[in-house]
């Protein structure tokens, strides 16, 4: 299956700025998963990015997230799980790609995978949350999804992930998105295409 016009593209978010952290860690291992089976990988670090709201949409990381989440064909997003539920680090990037810009969707019709860490007992709150997210911002999200409880066991001093059920997990979320992706891309114009908007078109096409 590897006989096409260029390898998926796929775009990881993270939601911690922590120097060890186990989301970016998870990613990072995904990420290493996802292009040995032929994808392409980018990350966007969130580091330097202003609160939504803070400043102007020109700004130069605002533009670097939205010109990558144009540039992939699919996403993982790997948050810690805070008081129950994703960070604000994760949710403030996701805040920062609208769903449209003129007549461009960034994130509609695109695959998502979606991940997260626990330090304490395994929980679903957090992937559960990023599903959400992901269809309202148009996305097709995979069945499959990977959590990981007290995760500061789960990795080498390396920043590789140890042997475990944990990470086949990984490895079967990452099979799963590598496919999906492949599979929809060259559909999604066909899949987006919604009798409302279509109607909204031919409205404003008749005021002209």
């Amino acid at each position: 299956m590897k006989n096409f016009a260029h390898p998926p593209r796929i775009l990881f978010l993270y939601g911690s700025l922590r120097e060890r952290s186990y989301s970016r860690l998870l990613a990072e291992e995904a990420a290493r998963i996802i292009e040995e089976m032929g994808a392409e990988v980018k990350f966007f670090h969130p580091h330097e990015l202003p609160l939504r709201g803070q400043v102007e949409e020109s700004h130069s990381k605002v533009q670097e997230l939205r010109e990558l989440s144009q540039w992939s064909e699919g996403q993982v997003w790997s948050s810690p799980e805070m008081h129950g539920n994703i960070t604000g680090i994760l949710k403030n990037q996701i805040d920062w790609i609208p769903l449209n810009i003129g007549s461009v969707r960034p994130t509609q019709g695109k695959t998502l995978a979606v991940m997260q860490v626990s330090g304490g007992s395994q929980s679903f709150n957090t992937v559960n949350t990023l599903r959400i997210l992901g269809r309202w911002m148009r996305m097709f999200t995979i069945p499959n999804q990977s959590s990981v409880p007290k995760a500061y066991q789960e990795f080498h001093e390396d920043g590789t992930m140890k042997d475990s059920a944990y990470r086949d997990r990984v490895i079967d979320v990452m099979e799963e998105l590598y496919k999906f992706t492949l599979l929809l891309r060259e559909q999604v114009d066909y899949l987006t295409d919604r009798y409302s908007e279509r109607q909204e078109k031919a409205a404003k096409l008749g005021e002209k």
